[in-house]
């Protein structure tokens, strides 16, 4: 499996960006897939997840409101649109699976993803 992200950049604060994450294979619709962010210096931080449906959403506290996480399990992507940006927001976004097949299990731990992407890169300047 893997992970492609596209969509990142620079943006100024209250701008907006679209991420996509698309994967190889086959089994993109048997498990849920979730977007964390890492900034420098810091840990991995949980930013959404999405069931295999995608009928079921989780968010970070510090992005509800603000973004929004989507599927399209014809075209094997996820995406996250990402409004009212941040400087905070500054971090390489990286688009995980869930190793847990028809599972939300643990979404929010990056310890239950077994792919990721190789990350993009998100810069909001005040």
């Amino acid at each position: 499996v893997q992970l492609v992200e596209s969509g990142g950049g620079s943006v100024q604060a209250g701008g907006s960006l679209r991420l996509s994450c698309t994967a190889s294979g086959r089994t993109f619709s048997s498990y849920g897939m979730g977007w964390f962010r890492q900034a420098p210096g810091k840990e991995r931080e949980f930013v959404a997840a999405i069931s295999v449906s995608g009928g079921s959403t989780d968010y970070g506290d510090s992005v509800k409101g603000r973004f929004t996480i989507s599927r399209d399990n014809a075209k094997n992507t996820v995406f996250l649109q990402m409004n009212s940006l941040k400087p905070e927001d500054t971090a390489v976004y990286y688009c995980g699976r869930n190793k847990n097949v028809y599972s939300n299990y643990g979404r929010l731990d990056s310890r239950q993803y077994d792919y990721w992407g190789q990350g993009t890169q998100v810069t909001v300047s005040s």
